[in-house]
């Protein structure tokens, strides 16, 4: 296969000297099923979650849905290839639920492990290591019309599919992921509404959180039985920031915080439900007979990791605020009496999210120091969505996304020599892709992506990311002098 010529990346002080990485660091890319996939309705595959909320009017941007995407479902083979002239150690792809089970539960699709079968395979004859996410976010909708995340059968149905899926592919895939951003699955579509499946619920979007970490707890008994060596979770913890010093400000912080990272690490990391949660949710939460938390969840969820995966892009700032529905009987879990802005005396990216990279260093040591029995922390996704052009030439020169990821990765370096355990670090994305809401509008890939035509185009952050990655090796060679 023939790319487009892409010279390399000029030495200036638009592309200075790459951070250092201890030895045994690994980079890699990442990118998810539905975002690339395509082949909506090919081999067996069910519908999912987000192939209803593309097509109810005015959810997503232009209308735009997931049925093509990036085709990778056909071009596997050409991605790979760009991985691996990439020189990444590892890539992080998402499995898709309705491919292996239609339904949700029952018989299995077996053209659709097959695809994956043959994903894995490709990925190792070309020196790749695969690291398999079970759940990123596309539910299949059967499931959903009997409750979904909000129903602990959907927990249990999670475990089914995570058995037959490690069952099939565990020889070969060493790091699995159980769930990707729950808070995204349950505050951003269960509460928010912005996501799939669009709903505006109080304790049902709470349920729903409740229940992502049980089906990650039996999801994580399903691996270990399978015999798998690496197990994990990907969170999406926030760097919040209070828009003064004021008392009040203070307070909806600790609300916020509750809200985005602790309903996730207490469970997991400190065997309790938040401190906090009573004054952030008070009626919504858990009472009397039937409640959605039952004896042991604890044990389950908080049983131990191989890694926690983290994804960051920015931090929030946050200002105290009253409730913007005041009745408690229609309110949604994500009215905290808070609100969230972005910063506004720094770059933004096309997704409007301020560029602040010493947050992201603050956030790592900040985790490690409250939770220390936090096991290694691995960067699952970070990355930014800039205005990509083509230039005549055929070249994308995104020196913003440049700047983006050698700010972060600074950052990152920084919080490893403050002691933090991290071991590797994913871009997200390798390809340009369906962007959730917003359509295709938003590009984050390192690659370019024609969707007329299903071209890719290599920008120069891939160029720039693919000399990160051999100068580490350089350094970190046998009897080179590594930290």
């Amino acid at each position: 296969m023939n790319f487009p010529e892409s010279p390399e990346l000029p030495d200036s002080p638009e592309f200075p000297e790459f951070p250092e990485f201890p030895r045994g660091f690994f980079f890699g890319a990442a990118t998810a099923s539905y975002q690339i996939e395509g082949a909506y309705d090919e081999d067996g595959r069910g519908p999912s979650i987000w192939d209803t909320f593309c097509r109810e009017p005015g959810r997503v941007a232009d209308g735009a849905t997931g049925d093509v995407a990036c085709d990778h479902y056909h071009r596997y083979r050409e991605d790979i290839t760009l991985l691996r002239e990439l020189g990444v150690d590892s890539y992080r792809f998402s499995v898709a639920w309705p491919r292996i089970q239609p339904t949700g539960s029952g018989p299995v699709n077996a053209a659709g492990l097959g695809f994956y079968d043959r994903l894995v395979d490709e990925l190792l004859a070309a020196g790749i290591s695969p690291a398999a996410t079970l759940y990123h976010w596309d539910l299949p909708q059967a499931l959903e019309d009997r409750g979904g995340w909000r129903a602990r059968e959907t927990a249990e149905r999670f475990a089914d599919y995570t058995g037959v899926v490690a069952a099939r592919l565990g020889d070969r895939v060493d790091r699995w992921i159980t769930l990707n951003e729950p808070f995204c699955t349950s505050f951003v579509g269960y509460a928010a509404g912005a996501h799939a499946p669009g709903a505006r619920e109080g304790r049902g979007a709470l349920a729903a959180a409740h229940h992502l970490l049980v089906g990650h707890g039996l999801a994580v008994q399903a691996l270990r039985a399978t015999g798998a060596r690496e197990v994990g979770i990907t969170l999406n913890p926030d760097r919040l920031l209070p828009a003064t010093d004021s008392p009040a400000d203070l307070a909806a912080v600790r609300r916020v915080e509750t809200l985005h990272n602790d309903v996730w690490f207490e469970p997991l990391f400190a065997g309790c439900y938040p401190e906090h949660e009573a004054e952030t949710w008070g009626e919504l939460l858990p009472r009397g007979d039937g409640s959605y938390r039952l004896g042991g969840d604890l044990d389950l969820i908080g049983a131990p990791l191989d890694f926690v995966g983290v994804n960051y892009y920015r931090p929030i700032t946050v200002s105290a605020a009253p409730h913007r529905d005041p009745d408690p009987a229609t309110r949604t879990a994500v009215d905290v009496r808070a609100e969230e802005t972005w910063r506004e005396d720094v770059r933004h990216t096309t997704m409007d999210w301020p560029v602040v990279p010493h947050t992201f260093t603050d956030l790592l040591v900040d985790l490690a120091a409250r939770y220390p029995t936090l096991p290694p922390l691995l960067i699952t996704e970070n990355g930014s969505a800039e205005a990509d052009t083509v230039d005549a030439d055929g070249r994308v020169r995104d020196v913003e996304r440049v700047d983006y990821l050698r700010g972060h990765l600074d950052a990152l370096a920084a919080a490893v020599r403050a002691g933090v355990d991290v071991r590797g670090y994913y871009v997200w994305s390798l390809l340009d892709n369906f962007e959730w809401a917003r359509g295709y509008g938003q590009r984050f890939g390192i690659v370019r992506v024609d969707y007329d035509t299903q071209t890719r185009t290599p920008k120069d952050s891939y160029r720039w990311y693919r000399r990160l990655i051999a100068a580490h090796r350089a350094r970190t060679a046998p009897g080179k002098d590594s930290r």
